[in-house]
């Protein structure tokens, strides 16, 4: 008996013990896991990103203001001649000092400002003032601008070899130099003959021409001009 009641104390107690240890281990705070922190994405610097990567350079095709590249204005470099080093180009603006330090002191200036009773019926020139420019080989005509009143070449005619154009083509030279130099150009007469004709270079409109007047074969004059309104 007493053996019995020792047994059932004994397991009491385990069983109170048990209880105590399971409820120590059920109220147990568990401590969080490590975590890795991972920085925030700016999202502007995504977007800066993705705008480099996206972005194409147009740079190259743009075709900057009085810049070489410029059609027009390249076309024009075409249509000038050579005074030893010195350029004259076609719509160049000058006046009389300039004209002086591109060619030297003129032979003769004459000077005509248009009007309704000057009898040379050009109404749309009514007030603008046209110059001729004389040298030996080579005349050049200026007129004013309406609004700036600055002149500008609108003519050049050349007989003389010691002016080339800037593809050194001169008066004296054959129809077939001329042809090979300047293929872009249009023989008037279709073909070739001991007649006279006209090798005309165009480089961009029908209003800024090269003619070259071709006699026995050879160039014999050059003319350089703009049509004007």
């Amino acid at each position: 008996m007493k053996a019995f009641k020792k047994y059932v104390i004994m397991t009491t107690l385990i069983a109170f013990s048990a209880m105590a240890l399971y409820g120590c281990g059920k109220n147990q705070v568990k401590l969080p896991e490590p975590t890795t922190t991972i920085a925030p994405t700016d999202p502007s610097s995504n977007t800066v990103e993705q705008t480099k990567d996206s972005t194409v350079d147009h740079t190259e095709n743009v075709t900057k203001e009085g810049s070489a590249d410029n059609e027009g204005n390249d076309s024009l470099k075409q249509l000038a001649f050579l005074n030893q080093e010195k350029t004259i180009t076609l719509s160049d603006v000058v006046d009389d000092e300039k004209m002086e330090s591109l060619l030297g002191k003129a032979d003769e200036i004459k000077s005509h400002t248009y009007s309704p009773d000057d009898g040379k019926n050009m109404d749309q020139l009514n007030g603008k003032t046209e110059k001729e420019y004389h040298y030996q080989g080579l005349v050049i005509k200026t007129m004013d601008g309406a609004e700036n009143k600055k002149s500008y070449i609108f003519n050049i005619e050349i007989i003389d070899p010691k002016y080339p154009t800037v593809r050194n083509i001169k008066v004296g030279d054959s129809y077939e130099l001329l042809k090979d130099t300047y293929p872009e150009g249009n023989l008037l007469g279709g073909e070739i003959s001991n007649e006279e004709d006209d090798y005309r270079y165009e480089p961009a409109n029908y209003v800024d021409v090269m003619n070259f007047h071709i006699k026995d074969k050879k160039v014999e004059s050059i003319q350089i001009y703009s049509l004007i309104d």
